[in-house]
């Protein structure tokens, strides 16, 4: 977890497989974020077998703000349901299809806070486990600009 006054974590992951995990503090950040911003370097390795020595090209580096660390399929279809007039129980319907790690009281109550506060899109996909597996691919693939994502090196889409 990052300081409180940075609020901010880096992760340092392969363009092969741009991910990493970070750990499960409540089921939330699924839906709302992390709580915390990152800063996302996603590196290709090139070993040179001759003298022993790697170079790490950098293809990627994205600044995500808190606001946008939370899981885009589940803050799209949120989102989409809610302009569709779901109500709690189709919410925590797709909650619990979706295995959200929540008893029904703890689900119900989410449903009831998305209602009143419909989350941000989240661009990170974020696998249930012990703790977050969090994927990058679609930040490193972002060619739009979304506010609270910052391409500070893009050589993946030139």
């Amino acid at each position: 977890m990052p300081a409180p006054r940075i609020n901010t974590d880096i992760k340092v992951t392969s363009i092969k497989q741009p991910q990493s995990s970070s750990p499960f503090k409540d089921t939330k950040q699924k839906i709302y974020g992390l709580g915390y911003s990152l800063l996302v370097f996603v590196y290709e390795k090139q070993d040179n077998q001759k003298d022993e020595t790697a170079i790490l090209d950098f293809k990627s580096c994205s600044f995500i703000s808190k606001e946008r660390t939370a899981d885009y399929t589940t803050t799209f279809r949120l989102n989409e349901m809610i302009k569709d007039g779901a109500n709690e129980e189709d919410i925590i319907a797709y909650l619990n299809d979706k295995n959200i790690p929540a008893d029904d009281i703890t689900l119900s109550q989410i449903a009831k806070q998305i209602l009143k506060n419909p989350p941000k899109i989240g661009y990170l996909t974020i696998s249930n486990a012990l703790q977050w597996r969090l994927q990058y691919g679609r930040v490193v693939a972002l060619n739009e600009k979304v506010e609270g994502i910052i391409k500070i090196v893009d050589k993946v889409n030139v």
